[in-house]
């Protein structure tokens, strides 16, 4: 689904883009739990039967976990890096196509950057956000 937030959009979804987020996280670190147990197996040259099993479990696990990246980006966000904790909305500054950035950890949308630039390139919103009706231009200068 695509969408256009604004940055109140976006703070109004931030319960559950952080409740989905935390599952992602939740996930991942059981992935990764069982491929390190998966490889003990292989070192340790258990019986093949045990190694399909835990294969299979493995397989299983990340299923899920591409299943819930999935079910977040559905609401129209990106997730831009899963270990860093990055989200980013889509969003109009004026006529331009914008991403609105939130960190993990972070209590509100504070943030955009242009298409082209990445985390680094972040800068605050202006205190009225992108409105058209906002006379404050400074974050153009």
């Amino acid at each position: 689904m695509f969408r256009i937030y604004t940055q109140q959009d976006a703070n109004n979804t931030l319960p559950e883009v952080r409740r989905k987020f935390n599952e992602i996280l939740s996930q991942k670190k059981y992935v990764v739990e069982l491929h390190e147990d998966l490889q003990r197996t292989i070192e340790f040259n258990s019986e093949l039967e045990e190694f399909i099993e835990k294969k299979q479990e493995l397989n299983a696990a990340v299923s899920e976990l591409y299943k819930s990246i999935e079910a977040l980006e559905s609401m129209g966000i990106v997730i831009k890096s899963v270990e860093e904790g990055l989200v980013d909305f889509p969003c109009k500054r004026f006529d331009e196509e914008v991403w609105l950035c939130w960190k993990f950890g972070e209590n509100e949308i504070k943030f955009w950057h242009a298409k082209e630039e990445g985390f680094l390139g972040r800068k605050p919103l202006p205190p009225r956000g992108f409105s058209a009706e906002a006379d404050d231009f400074s974050d153009l200068r």
